[in-house]
C-alpha cells in the first residue's frame, strides 16, 4: 500500500521560512518522479515543482529562487524549502508521485503566511 505523508507546514510571517517533508511508502521511491503542488483559497491546485528520479527539477515562476526542492532516495524523503515566503504562497501544500504509470497523492500540510 503506497502511502505519502506531508509534515512541515504551519504559520509564518512574510519573509520567513519553513521545510516541507513528504514521505514515501509501500513502494520503491528510487524509479518514482516527484512533485509539489499547492492549492490555495478559491483557486485550483498548482504545480510548485518537480524533481525527477535523475535529479531533473523544474519550478513554476512564482517560486523560482525562493524554493528549493531535493529528494533523499535512502530515506524515501522529498523536500521543499521554501524562503521569502509571500502571503500568496499561502495554501495546501500536497506531495504526488508518478510511478509505473500511476499517481499517488498526499494528505496535505497547510502553509499559511501572514503578519
Amino acid at each position: 500500500q503506497v502511502q505519502l505523508v506531508e509534515s512541515g507546514g504551519g504559520l509564518v510571517q512574510p519573509g520567513g521560512s519553513l521545510r516541507l517533508s513528504c514521505v514515501a511508502s509501500g513502494i520503491n521511491f528510487n524509479f518514482a518522479g516527484m512533485a509539489w503542488f499547492r492549492q490555495g483559497p478559491g483557486v485550483q491546485r498548482e504545480l510548485v515543482a518537480t524533481v525527477s528520479p535523475g535529479g531533473t527539477i523544474v519550478y513554476s515562476d512564482s517560486v523560482k529562487g525562493r524554493f528549493t526542492v531535493s529528494r533523499d532516495n535512502a530515506e524515501n524523503t522529498m523536500f521543499l524549502q521554501m524562503n521569502n515566503l509571500k502571503p500568496e504562497d499561502t495554501g495546501v501544500y500536497y506531495c504526488k508521485m508518478h510511478v509505473s504509470f500511476n499517481d499517488y497523492w498526499g494528505q496535505g500540510t497547510q502553509v499559511t503566511v501572514s503578519s
